[in-house]
């Protein structure tokens, strides 16, 4: 309830009447004039009451009176009245009803009652209530209050004296409270500017009333204060400073509006309060703590602990509130402030000092002002920078100046450790209750000064504790610690309020700056410099005492909290330096944390350099000096870690404490949250992260993370629980470190990746030389800062990928390289996989900026490194193959940049990405590339370390072509485009476009590139590689030729298939002979293929074999190419050196080859290559018969003749021609160029060996020379118009050679089956079979034609004579076939009895057709036909196979009876003349030949050979004889010369008993004679001269009967029981026969033609025969019989009587 409510106002009322009614009582006895003045008030109150509305005014204005009986009340000094009157006055007061005049006569009477020392509190209460509830007291009045609560502080009274000093502090407050009040009041109104220069301190005109009684009050406390007489406050008996000193700093503290808005005050400050303090405080600045006062004359007043700690309280508050003011005055202050903090002051003036300079701290704005007003200002004290500084030398003057109180209770004797000084304190004496708790308290230890730390203040705010002890006369003693425990806190806000300060102000400048750019886009933005001067400026001066007080208490430091502090302070130094962009404060911060990372007395140079720079530096405080403390090696901390030192000396172990840990968290944690400002210091924080990782043993994992591993090498990393349970959590934030580094900006960015390349560099320095393991942290974490910086990998792509590259990469250090390749192929990996924006495909730029490092690392000469590339190249493929566009080129340069001496395993990996490529990517990529794969495909095929690899990569060639086969069109419209943006680039720099193959269109171009790689291939010194390319280039040209135009085929030509051959010939021509060895053991090698040279005569077969089918199949194509005619003269010359060749395998193939482009035999597709191997042995080609391929127009009906097969044009796979082009195949230049390498080849490989051969002389094989001949019946088709005499000479040379060459005895099994068997070898039949066409040919053509029959007969009878006389081959021995050895190398003749008697047969068979051509007459073709035979004949027996004189009978038989007709009807012309000589030797060498008939022939045998004699003489019966007018007499006389030899022919001597009768030939005789006698009877004898023969021949044979009977008669006889010897009985038998058949002959022929004398002689016979009767042996008997037989003819009775007695 209000005082002013009507209610109030009532029980107001009520009350004053009831107070004045108890006064009235109280005083009716005693002192009635009181109670009449109470009573009258009462009326006069209800009087008031009555008359007024407002009854408290009223009441106001009469207050005098209405007081006036309590006050006479008062005046009774009577304590029951005092009291009462005393309540109901305070009543009135607090109702506001006093006036002014009321409130003076009040303080009066209360000044009487306090001068009579009654009621003493209740009067401090009344003042109190009067003071505080209005204003009405004013100067002299209030004055007199205030005094009046003076005096009764000093009473006797201990409760009064208290209860009055905080009046008076109330009364104090309440005057300035007024003024402020007041002020409030006129402060719109507008005053007269106050007289400027007023110095008379009393001067207060100018103020208000309420503002000069607080002016009066504060200058009479500073006069009291400083022991003057006071100017208002007049009664004051005595005064206290401390009281007035409280009072002072109370009105400064909770007034300093007053002190700054107005003139009067301020000066007041100036004038009389700093001179005060200054004063006051000067004992203490000249007091030394230990000084002796005998050393001074005058005696120096000691400090006073209740005074010094008041005044620092002043001065606490005249800076906070007034610095600005008290410039100059501050200075001093501050400056004794950082003296009273010097050692040599009491331990309790330190300890308030340190509490009024932590004050200071808890206010950077105020340290902000000092900044400014002193350290920026010329000729200034540093002040702020002396703070800092001294507070950096108390701390350390604590630890190296103990002083009493601050040492451990016992000192540690010499040599124990910390540990062991503890354990003597506890076990000593028991000084000290401290020692007890020693371990688990926290506290600075260093250097054996241990010093315990102690909560002093919440963080943030300086709660003093002795600046409040303001009851304590003597100064306390502080706690051990305590001073430490302050300056702690001091530092720590300093720090944390600066920071915080100058960072809020950043903010807010980067709000403002980033406002600005987005309304003003295009200017710059200015901050304003004065701020950040101030800023540097308080950072440079405050750094060095931070850092040497922060790195002292780091390293003294026992508990981690303290710990953890400490390092935040220098967190967010640094951080704020590398704000401000203070390098060097920065990186010394850095440094400090780092070294305090590390074990102690780690050597790792970028912190000592660091250091170095500081060391030096001592900063001098007047007097006192900072100096950097090193730190100290005893530590009392928990080791966690003991692991190996990264350095390149080893030093043993090292040893990680847990507040090494710590400062490594704080390090990550620096680095993690202020990585952007970190800049250089990156290097110093990435250094030493780096040891710390791997003293800790982490090794980097996948992505560069680390991950704790075992070290390798050296004792092995010993780690506690404690630590492992960490290392997770360290290496996730060393990883989220990394990770973070996608905030910075990019100049950041580059620092932290420049700081990791040094390190890298430096890691890799150490681990030059020696097999340590190296240090990966700076590898791995560039490749995790490259990974989280995806986005924006081009601004540091190149510093980071060129360093992994140049340096890491190439290092000799294995473990070293495979992380530096691991980290660049991750990081390529990544940054292709990576959604970029654009995305890669349209940023060309950034896709081969991405790709280009992995094609460098080509550049590379390690294996294991290629071997990374080639992996993540095929990973690559694998995941980013279909979006690779322009980067193909360097994809497919790093796959073929294989060189031979990488090794096998990275040639097979990089094979896998070709083979990956080729499979799945061609159409992806662009085909500008296509040829780079080719290129790729073809290097693989060329290297030599993997003949597999070479293999697949030709079957990938393959696939190629037929990728370019399918996409064609494709391929062709991009090519093209892509040209013709070449060539207008071309134009414009003026040059000509340079590509290979250049004038071919570009779609032609990929695939002469892709031809000329497999020709390089089809050249490789590997056989199977030769093999495999051949076929695939002849395929490929094949199958997909018709794509390409025809210029280009030109290029073909020349450019690959002859400069393929050329090559081929040139190296099998120099191949090596030497013998292989079967590769490694286990594969053997057939013996074909044992030598270079013979595995280079596969390749040049296959070459030509490949160049001949192309020729053939698209003959009609190259045709139209202008210079057909020199390629087709080149092939031929190929064709012809490879038949040449001293290698049955190529010369064979090349006649194959030949036989293919004249198109004889059909083209030879790959599956039918078996043949080759046959071939290779020796065996005889089959003509390979087209099963399905039907020529143009009709099927192809199989047959067997040779010459219709050989001669046979089968086009199968070939071109139709177009109309009116069918002469261009017949075109005869071509194929007399062909007849003329035929016949070169022919002469050259028929020529036998000159001299004595060797026995290793090349013989060409038969296969060889039948495929030779055979060749030649098709040629001759194509040149038969043109065919002269001089090419049939030719022809014959080449036959008569091929025909003579011998066998090798190892080929003879294959080419002669067995040497009974009369079979031709395919040669043989070609040379006849060429023979017979011709033939053939001259029997259809014209007459001119058949000039050639005679030589065709005389190279037929040439091989007619090889029956008997085998051809010899130059001057080589050649052995019977029956006698060669077939394992050594001889050369064996062949059979030739069977060509001989094929070649006699086809003589008749021709001379039956031709014997009456003009030629054959003329060339007296039959006198050289029975002059060949006459060998033949006359050897007979003697010939080696009996079949041939049989055959060359039967066949003089037929040419006899077709030419003798012709030579009778010639004979006239005299061309037969020299014929019938010979034919008569022929006769004569036959029927009586030399050779005697083998032992072994059986009697049918004998039976039929007399069965041809006699057919040959009955020739001469029928066909001469008969004629002998036509024919010369010399040559009938020879016949009967012979006729008659036949007819007593002898036996021979060999018979046995039973074949006597068979082997005498009788028949033949018999024949003989009966010839004989027939023309010797024959009445038709023209002349004299031939009966004369006959006759003389027939008395010659029976006189020899005659004889021959007679011996044997005699021998008989003589004999006697033992039989005669076999031949003589033979013979007689014999003659017996001889006699019997003449008996006949005679019987048969006309009488008249008998001589007389034949009868004569014949007759005398008779008793001769008689005689023999006597013989012994039955056969002869018999033959007598018969002879005997006949006689009886001649036993007729005689016609005429007997004459002369004769009987």
């Amino acid at each position: 309830m209000s005082t002013s409510s009507p209610e109030a106002v009532k029980k107001l009322l009520e009350n004053m009447q009831t107070d004045l009614r108890s006064l009235s009582m109280e005083c009716k006895k005693k002192f009635p004039p009181v109670k009449e003045a109470a009573e009258s008030g009462i009326v006069k109150v209800k009087t008031i009451a009555a008359r007024n509305a407002g009854i408290l005014a009223a009441l106001k204005e009469n207050s005098s009176e209405v007081v006036q009986p309590f006050l006479m009340g008062c005046g009774t000094k009577e304590p029951k009245i005092t009291q009462l009157c005393l309540a109901a006055i305070q009543r009135l007061m607090s109702h506001e009803v006093v006036s002014e005049a009321a409130a003076g006569n009040i303080i009066n009477m209360l000044w009487q009652l306090m001068e009579n020392g009654l009621e003493e509190l209740k009067l401090l209460q009344t003042v109190l209530v009067l003071l505080t509830t209005n204003t009405v007291v004013h100067d002299e009045v209030l004055s007199k209050a205030i005094v009046l609560c003076f005096r009764l502080h000093f009473t006797k009274d201990n409760i009064t004296n208290n209860t009055a000093a905080a009046t008076v502090r109330q009364v104090v407050t309440v005057v300035f409270e007024r003024m402020v009040a007041e002020d409030e009041r006129f402060k719109g109104i507008v005053e007269q500017p106050p007289v400027q220069g007023n110095t008379n301190r009393r001067s207060v005109s100018t103020l208000r009333p309420s503002a000069k009684d607080a002016y009066m009050l504060f200058q009479d406390l500073c006069q009291l204060v400083n022991a003057d007489a006071p100017y208002w406050l007049v009664g004051m008996t005595e005064m206290t400073r401390t009281f007035g000193l409280e009072l002072l700093e109370s009105v400064l503290n909770d007034f300093p509006g007053v002190f700054l808005q107005h003139q009067e005050f301020s000066f007041l400050l100036k004038e009389r309060v700093c001179p005060l303090v200054i004063k006051l405080f000067s004992p203490n600045i000249k007091f030394r703590q230990g000084s002796s006062s005998a050393a001074s004359p005058a005696p120096v007043e000691k400090p006073y602990f209740p005074i010094c700690m008041r005044l620092l309280r002043v001065v606490s508050v005249l800076i906070k509130h007034f610095y600005g003011l008290l410039v100059t005055e501050c200075e001093i202050f501050l400056s004794l402030l950082v003296k009273f903090l010097d050692g040599e002051k009491p331990q309790w003036l330190r300890a308030v000092a340190v509490e009024s300079v932590h004050r200071l701290c808890v206010q950077p704005h105020l340290l902000r002002s000092f900044c400014q007003s002193y350290d920026m200002k010329q000729h200034s004290t540093k002040v702020f920078r002396d703070i800092v500084n001294a507070l950096g030398s108390f701390i350390q003057s604590l630890f190296i100046v103990p002083n009493a109180g601050n040492t451990p209770a016992v000192s540690a004797p010499a040599g124990a450790s910390g540990e062991g000084a503890r354990g003597t304190a506890q076990g000593g004496t028991g000084t000290g209750g401290i020692s007890t708790n020693l371990t688990t308290q926290a506290a600075f230890e260093y250097r054996g000064t241990w010093i315990p730390l102690m909560t002093v203040s919440i963080q943030g705010s300086a709660k003093a504790t002795y600046l409040e002890m303001l009851d304590k006369v003597e100064p306390p003693s502080i706690p051990e610690g305590y001073a430490m425990s302050v300056a702690f806190s001091a530092l720590l806000d300093l720090v944390r309020g600066i920071t915080s300060m100058i960072e809020r102000e950043l903010a807010a400048e980067e709000e403002v700056a980033a406002e600005f750019r987005e309304a003003n886009p295009d200017q710059e933005w200015q901050p304003q410099p004065g701020a950040h001067l101030v800023w540097e400026e308080m950072v440079s001066a405050c750094w060095c005492g931070l850092l040497a007080a922060l790195s002292l208490l780091l390293d003294a430091s026992t508990d981690e909290t303290a710990t953890e502090n400490i390092l935040k302070a220098e967190l967010t130094m640094a951080s704020l330096c590398g704000r401000l962009g203070l390098v060097t404060p920065r990186d010394a911060f850095i440094t400090a944390i780092c070294k305090a990372s590390l074990p102690p007395h780690y050597a790792l140079t970028v912190l000592s350099s660091n250091a170095a720079n500081l060391s030096g530096k001592a900063y001098s405080i007047q007097g006192q000096s900072v100096q950097i403390i090193s730190p100290s090696s005893e530590s009392h901390q928990q080791v966690v870690a003991v692991g190996q030192p990264l350095t390149s000396q080893p030093q043993g172990t090292v040893v990680l404490t847990a507040k090494n840990i710590q400062c490594m968290r704080t390090l990550l944690n620096l680095a993690h949250c202020h990585g952007a400002v970190l800049g250089t210091s990156w290097q110093l924080v990435l250094a030493t992260l780096q040891h710390l990782v791997w003293i800790l043993g982490l090794k980097p994992g996948l992505g560069g993370a680390l991950k704790p591993g075992r070290a390798v090498e050296g004792p092995s990393t010993v780690l506690t629980t404690a630590v492992m349970t960490d290392l997770p959590v360290i290496s996730n934030i060393l990883s989220r470190l990394f990770e973070s580094s996608q905030y910075l900006d990019d100049v950041s960015l580059h620092h932290l990746i420049n700081a990791l390349c040094s390190l890298s560099l430096e890691a890799m320095e150490m681990a030059y030389g020696n097999n340590k393991e190296p240090s990966l942290f700076a590898v791995a974490k560039l490749l995790e800062t490259g990974l989280v910086n995806m986005d924006r990998i081009e601004i540091l792509w190149r510093p980071l990928t060129g360093h992994l590259l140049e340096k890491v990469c190439q290092h000799p250090n294995s473990r070293m390289r495979e992380w530096g390749a691991e980290a660049l192929t991750a990081l390529i990996k990544a940054g292709l996989a990576y959604k970029h924006d654009p995305p890669l495909a349209q940023n060309l730029r950034l896709q081969l900026l991405l790709l280009s490092p992995l094609k460098e690392l080509s550049n590379v000469l390690h294996a294991d490194i290629r071997q990374k590339q080639l992996e993540s190249v095929l990973q690559i493929l694998q995941s980013q193959g279909d979006s690779l566009g322009p980067g193909w080129p360097l994809v497919l340069g790093v796959i073929g940049a294989i060189r031979n001496d990488q090794g096998e395993s990275l040639i097979r990996t990089a094979f896998q990405c070709l083979q990956l490529v080729v499979t799945d990517f061609l159409p992806t990529m662009p085909c500008t590339c296509l040829q780079i794969v080719v290129d790729v495909a073809g290097s693989f095929g060329l290297q030599n370390q993997e003949l597999n690899i070479s293999l697949t990569s030709i079957g990938l060639l393959w696939n190629i072509s037929d990728y370019f086969f399918q996409r064609g069109e494709a391929i062709t419209q991009e090519l093209g485009k892509e040209e013709e943006a070449l060539q207008k680039q071309a134009k414009e720099k003026g040059e000509t476009l340079n590509r290979p193959f250049h004038p071919a269109p570009p779609f032609d171009c990929l695939w002469l590139c892709l031809y000329a790689k497999l020709g390089e291939l089809c050249v490789d010194p590997r056989p199977a590689v030769r093999k495999s390319a051949g076929q695939t280039l002849f395929s490929t040209i094949a199958a997909h030729g018709t794509l390409l135009q025809q210029p280009t085929w030109h290029i073909v030509v020349w450019k690959v298939l002859f400069h393929l051959l050329d090559c081929v010939r040139t190296s099998s021509t120099t191949a090596d002979k030497e013998k292989i060895e079967s590769g490694g053991g286990n594969i053997l090698i057939h013996h074909s293929r044992d030598t270079a040279e013979k595995q280079w005569a596969e390749t040049w077969v296959l070459t030509l074999a490949g160049v001949a089918r192309i020729f053939n199949t698209r003959r009609y194509l190259l045709q139209q190419l202008g210079d057909f005619f020199e390629a087709w003269e080149i092939l031929l010359n190929h064709i012809q050196s490879a038949a040449l060749s001293k290698n049955n395998e190529v010369s064979l193939a090349a006649l194959k080859s030949f036989q293919e482009i004249l198109q004889i035999v059909t083209p030879v597709k790959d599956s039918d290559r078996a043949g080759d191997a046959f071939a290779a042995m020796g065996v005889p080609p089959v003509l390979i018969d087209p099963l399905s391929a039907s020529g143009p127009g009709r099927p192809l009906v199989r047959s067997d003749s040779l010459v219709e097969r050989l001669t046979r044009y089968n086009g199968a796979e070939l071109q139709a021609p177009p109309p009116g082009e069918e002469s261009a195949l017949e075109d005869s230049a071509l194929w007399w160029s062909a007849w003329n390498t035929w016949y070169r080849t022919g002469t050259d490989c028929t020529k036998p060996p000159s001299g004595p051969t060797e026995k290793f002389s090349f013989i060409p094989s038969q296969p060889f020379l039948t495929a030779l001949i055979q060749i030649f019946p098709a040629l001759y088709q194509h040149i038969k118009a043109n065919f002269s005499m001089e090419d049939l000479k030719k022809l014959g040379v080449i036959l008569h050679g091929a025909v003579s060459v011998p066998i090798s005895s190892d080929a003879s099994p294959f080419i002669l089956p067995s040497y009974t068997e009369a079979v031709l070898t395919s040669l043989q039949e070609a040379v006849l079979t060429a023979l017979d066409v011709l033939q053939k040919a001259i029997c259809v053509g014209p007459e001119n034609l058949q000039v050639m029959y005679p030589a065709i007969f005389e190279q037929l009878l040439l091989f007619v004579e090889f029956s008997c006389k085998p051809p010899q081959y130059g001057r080589m021995e050649t052995k019977h076939v029956a006698n060669a050895k077939y394992n050594q190398a001889e050369w064996v003749a062949l059979n030739y009895v069977p060509f001989a008697e094929r070649s006699l047969e086809v003589v008749v068979d021709l001379y039956h057709k031709t014997a009456c051509h003009k030629a054959v007459i003329n060339e007296k073709v039959l006198q050289n036909i029975i002059k060949t035979l006459r060998m033949p004949l006359g050897l007979k027996y003697a010939c080696p196979s009996e079949s041939t004189w049989k055959l060359a009978v039967s066949s003089l038989l037929k040419v006899l009876s077709i030419g003798l007709p012709v030579a009778r009807q010639h004979a006239s012309s005299g061309k037969f003349d020299t014929m019938w000589p010979e034919l008569a030797n022929a006769f004569e060498d036959f029927l009586f030949t030399k050779s005697t008939p083998p032992d072994n022939l059986s009697i049918q045998e004998f039976q039929k050979n007399e069965a041809v004699d006699v057919e040959v003489v009955q020739l001469i019966s029928t066909e001469i004889l008969p004629f002998a007018n036509f024919i010369p007499k010399d040559f009938v006389g020879q016949i009967m010369t012979m006729l008659n030899k036949g007819s007593i022919h002898s036996q021979s001597p060999s018979f046995t008993e039973a074949e006597v009768d068979v082997r005498m030939r009788e028949e033949f005789s018999k024949v003989c004679f009966e010839t004989l006698l027939q023309f010797s009877f024959s009445n038709k004898v023209s002349t004299p001269q031939e009966g004369y023969i006959s006759r003389m021949a027939l008395s010659v044979l029976l006189k020899r009967s005659q004889d021959v009977l007679r011996r044997y008669v005699e021998d008989e006889r003589l004999s006697g029981r033992c039989p005669l010897p076999r031949q003589q009985v033979t013979e007689i038998i014999f003659v017996l026969k001889a006699v019997s058949t003449l008996m006949d002959s005679l019987k048969k022929t006309q009488p008249e033609n008998v001589d007389g004398n034949t009868w004569a002689q014949v007759i005398a016979l008779y008793p001769t025969l008689v005689e023999c009767i006597t013989c012994s042996s039955s056969e002869v008997s018999s033959a007598l019989k018969e002879a005997l037989g006949p006689f009886k003819d001649f036993m007729q009775p005689p016609v005429s009587r007997v004459q002369n007695g004769e009987s």
